[in-house]
């Protein structure tokens, strides 16, 4: 019963919101991580710490994978699982962007059931639960039905445009946007603001865990970039890139090299 954990997701990302404003704008502290992994600000670890509390407290029996935790390999004997980030888009954060998310999600058998991307500087939540359909602040969301990749509007970054990315060095014309955060990314694609969202990196689960389940329950498609189906609670928690779309999805995956 995934629609379960809804409530619980929803209570954990409304608290994370009210401690991560009031560091917003306030000059937080900031560290770089070890391994140029990206800076990680005092805003960060109080969601983080606040998470663990109110979440491993309600469902102590599931495991934990949070960007800002150590990991700890005992969640990959667990049924379910949280994959957290308590702040994604760190950098846009501590710029002052609106473009930060708490993504909150449950995995079991490696598919995400329940999940949750709130961006509380816009005042946007965008939820889903397993074969429950999608949300934006109670409104049921539906990806776009454009079905030409020249037409299409592609939330990507510049180095997923270089030629050898592509079939035959092809790269297509569609339009380009961005934003900081892959959750939210993931959000716009679902929301239908954007055809698609592409990265071709290996990606973090705890970037994409409650975001991928928001599009897919928006009636979208979410794969790697090879068009398999993502999986979650890996060893190594991440996957071969991601592509979120909805009728754009195969010819994306198809232009790829």
């Amino acid at each position: 019963m995934p629609a379960i954990d809804l409530p619980l997701l929803m209570d954990a990302a409304n608290a994370a919101g009210e401690i991560a404003l009031g560091f917003f704008k306030s000059d937080p502290q900031v560290w770089d991580k070890d391994d140029d992994q990206g800076p990680v600000t005092e805003a960060d670890l109080a969601v983080n710490d606040m998470l663990i509390e109110r979440l491993r407290t309600a469902r102590p029996d599931y495991g934990w994978l949070s960007e800002e935790t150590p990991d700890d390999t005992a969640r990959l004997t667990t049924s379910r699982q949280f994959i957290v980030d308590p702040i994604d888009g760190t950098r846009a954060f501590i710029n002052g962007s609106r473009d930060w998310a708490h993504a909150i999600a449950v995995v079991e058998d490696c598919r995400v059931i329940a999940g949750v991307v709130a961006l509380p500087a816009r005042g946007l939540t965008y939820a889903a639960v397993l074969g429950n359909g999608a949300t934006l602040n109670g409104r049921p969301l539906r990806v776009t039905d454009v079905a030409e990749l020249s037409l299409a509007n592609v939330l990507t970054t510049k180095p997923n445009l270089a030629p050898q990315h592509w079939r035959d060095g092809a790269v297509p014309t569609f339009s380009k946007g961005f934003r900081s955060s892959l959750a939210y990314r993931l959000c716009l694609v679902a929301e239908g603001r954007f055809d698609a969202m592409l990265t071709l990196r290996p990606s973090w689960e705890w970037d994409i865990a409650a975001g991928s389940l928001i599009v897919a329950e928006a009636f979208g498609i979410t794969t790697d970039r090879s068009g398999a189906p993502l999986r979650f609670n890996n060893p190594h928690p991440q996957v071969n890139g991601v592509i979120a779309a909805g009728n754009v999805h195969s010819m994306l995956r198809d232009a790829l090299a």
